[in-house]
Formats: structure tokens, sequence, C-alpha cells
């Protein structure tokens, strides 16, 4: 198929799906006035219920775990799956040695963009761990705050080089922060299973409502979501960068 073929069934494609996306447009509700019953009824029930501000987190990892759970085994799937097609005849021997790429030179890069990346990626990894500890009280949670953290890995690499990059970010520890983190949600619904109640029953105290620490098990399967979220983005941000290299010696 030529490109100029691919661009005409790309704009006929749109626009005879215009016409629908416009009808769903237009019958949406006005701003603020939703007749989400189900929505009212959990803000309006579940702070009193699991001691929680936030209920878009009590939601994801208490009233729905098991769905949560298994959105994340999805994401563990897929970034296996990825790692095991980009590492191909590498092998796991190499994962964890500098490399160069052959035939592409290093390119100089920019005072401001070295400072600007320094400067940040602290303050990126920081507020990543401050969205996965605070998922019970503000906005946020496991997915996003994995998310930032995996940003500021990415920050680190644009600051220091791939060299350095490669010897602070370890393969090893990604792969413990993804697997943990998704064998601390199971293990937190078995354990519910084995005191004699339902899976991902909550066992532990609800705190008082503020607290970092409220909630019961929605901190700790939380957190577990944030390990595993920030150690697979991190392997996939790692195989990505060595599919364009080779082995060898990097010091820059």
């Amino acid at each position: 198929m030529t490109p100029r073929l691919r661009c005409l069934l790309a704009w006929v494609s749109a626009l005879c799906l215009l016409p629908w996306a416009a009808a769903v447009i237009h019958a949406m509700p006005e701003f603020g006035n939703h007749p989400l019953p189900y929505g009212d009824a959990v803000n309006r029930l579940g702070p009193a219920e699991r001691q929680v501000t936030n209920m878009v987190t009590a939601v994801n990892f208490d009233l729905r775990g098991f769905d949560t759970l298994g959105e994340e085994v999805m994401l563990l799937a897929a970034v296996v799956g990825t790692t095991v097609i980009l590492r191909g005849a590498r092998g796991e021997k190499t994962m964890d040695r500098a490399a160069t790429c052959q035939g592409r030179p290093i390119a100089p890069r920019s005072p401001g963009v070295i400072l600007l990346c320094r400067v940040l990626a602290p303050m990126t990894l920081l507020y990543g761990l401050y969205v996965v500890l605070h998922a019970a009280l503000t906005p946020g949670g496991g997915f996003q705050g994995g998310m930032i953290i995996g940003s500021g890995l990415l920050l680190v690499w644009l600051g220091e080089r791939y060299g350095t990059w490669r010897r602070v970010v370890r393969g090893h520890a990604l792969h413990a922060a993804e697997a943990g983190g998704a064998a601390l949600y199971a293990l937190v619904g078995m354990g519910a299973l084995l005191s004699g109640g339902a899976f991902l029953a909550n066992l532990l105290p609800l705190g008082e409502m503020g607290s970092l620490l409220s909630g019961g098990i929605i901190p700790v399967v939380n957190l577990g979501v944030g390990l595993a979220v920030a150690g697979g983005f991190g392997m996939l941000f790692l195989e990505f960068l060595e599919e364009t290299r080779v082995a060898g010696e990097d010091g820059s």
C-alpha cells in the first residue's frame, strides 16, 4: 500500500467516524449535571466506610480490588513479553553492562539540559513516591506514582548519560520491584483467604481519616502497585535503550 493510499484511507475513515463522534458529544450531559447515582452513593457512604478521602483509590484498591489485580497482572505480562522480544540474542549475561552504539557519534548536550535534568530527576522521583504514599488522601495512586517514578528514571538518563544511568539503574532491582509489587498485592489477598474472609477483604485497622495509614489494606496494595508499575516501565525503558546498542564500554 502506497503512502498516498494510506493517507486517503485515513481521511475517509475519519470522515465516516466524524458524525458518530459528533452524536456522542451532543448526547453527553451538561457539565456538572451528571446522572451517576453510583458515584454519588460511593462519595456519600465511602469515606465513613473506609476512612479515606480519595474514593477513587478506595474503589480501585478495595471495593473492586480484584479487578485492579487483574490489570496489574496484564501489565506484568506485557512487560515480560516486550522484554523477551527486545532482549533477543543479547541474553541475560550482558543486560547490566554499559554499552555504546556503533556508527552513531554521541551528540553534545546542552549544559542547560544537563542542569535541568539533574535538578528535576530527584524531585520527580520524590514526587512519584509522594503520590504513591498519599493515594488514600489525595488524587493519585500506585499507577500514577509509578509512572512518575519511571519518568524520573528517564531524567536520570538525560542528565547523566547512558553509562552512568546504566550503572545506577540495575535490571535486577527493576525485576525485583516489578515482581515484588505484584506478589505483595496477591499475598494480601491470599492472607484474607487464609484468615477465613473473602479475597482482598480488609485485615488491618482502618485508622483515622486523614492519616497516611488510613484505609486498612489500601496503602499496602497501593504500594505494591506502585512498585510493580515503576519497575515495569523502568524495564521497558531499559530494554528499548538496549535495543539500539551493542556490548561495549561507555564511559560518557
